[in-house]
């Protein structure tokens, strides 16, 4: 696969993580001695938009078995349509991103609505580096360490009502930061969703960064949705409002092609999109290409959410 190097690209994005382990080193001590010892590395972190984070926990949901993939590929090959269709487009465009201040609202039905300053949220418990696999619909895939936590930190601080089935994410469209905005490609915002028993999932996670590094920005920064068995457009990114509700909601993807990208999008290689077969992938980075493995390789963990559904047609 040809991976494309724009050329204005900070040095700071595309950086290998070994090559700057000692400049982390250092930033890191400083910031210890400035600091004062019962605020905390990552409290210490939290105002910044492209400090490493302190000491990450290290995650059981993590896979043993699969190399993680080049920081360099991850970082300026991938989808984020809000900067551009092209794959290199959010490497090129989401330095326009502007992740301080920001919140994200809490609505729908929750007991009492609640909106979060992303400062908080970094607090809300300590950060597991949890490394998992991404299955794109397009064919291509990668291992990528995140640092989050999960879904179920925040029902410790919403209280979902009875009523409660799904729940959607909503990310930033603002034209002044994400160009793309303005092309009518998608409905805007980009929303997508899933049910409830699937975000509290102990899989599911919001992710604040990845390669023990704060969120680069054309990944998705500061906040976004990582559930590892779905096809990685399932994941909003730049998440600025999260809402409970009943029904099952159309979601951006859902509006502009149902019959190609359906509302569960668990990464199923029986199940080919219209025009590519999901039967095989391949890895950022490498040339030969691998089978596709149900749920993405999660069905051990995942595979009773959906007992008894028809997996063809609820795809």
């Amino acid at each position: 696969m040809l991976i494309r190097q724009p050329t204005d690209i900070r040095p700071s994005e595309i950086t290998e993580p070994a090559l700057y382990a000692s400049r982390r080193s250092f930033v890191q001590g400083m910031l210890t001695m400035a600091a004062a010892s019962s605020l905390g590395l990552q409290h210490s972190f939290a105002h910044a938009d492209t400090a490493p984070f302190g000491k990450l926990l290290a995650s059981p949901l993590s896979l043993s078995d699969d190399k993680p993939t080049a920081f360099k590929s991850v970082t300026t090959y991938g989808n984020f349509y809000e900067f551009g269709p092209d794959k290199d487009s959010p490497a090129k465009h989401a330095h326009r991103l502007r992740t301080r201040p920001w919140t994200v609202t809490v609505d729908g039905e929750v007991k009492t609505a609640k909106t979060f300053a992303i400062e908080d949220i970094l607090n809300w418990a300590p950060l597991e580096e949890r490394i998992y696999r991404m299955r794109c619909v397009e064919g291509w895939s990668a291992v990528i360490p995140w640092a989050g936590f999960s879904f179920n930190e925040l029902l410790k601080r919403v209280e979902p009502t009875g009523n409660a089935k799904f729940v959607e994410f909503w990310s930033l469209a603002d034209p002044e930061q994400m160009p793309y905005v303005r092309a009518p490609f998608l409905d805007w915002p980009y929303i997508e969703a899933i049910r409830l028993d699937e975000a509290r999932h102990p899989l599911t996670l919001f992710a604040l960064g990845m390669y023990g590094e704060v969120m680069p920005k054309q990944n998705g920064a500061p906040l976004r949705l990582v559930v590892p068995w779905k096809y990685g457009f399932k994941g909003a990114k730049s998440i600025v409002r999260i809402r409970f509700v009943e029904k099952q909601p159309e979601t951006v993807w859902t509006k502009a092609a149902a019959d190609e990208y359906g509302f569960y999008s668990n990464v199923n290689p029986d199940v080919p999109h219209k025009r590519w077969s999901q039967s095989h992938e391949r890895r950022l980075g490498e040339f030969v290409k691998r089978k596709t493995l149900p749920f993405n390789g999660y069905a051990e963990q995942v595979a009773a959410l959906y007992a008894g559904m028809d997996l063809r047609k609820y795809f």
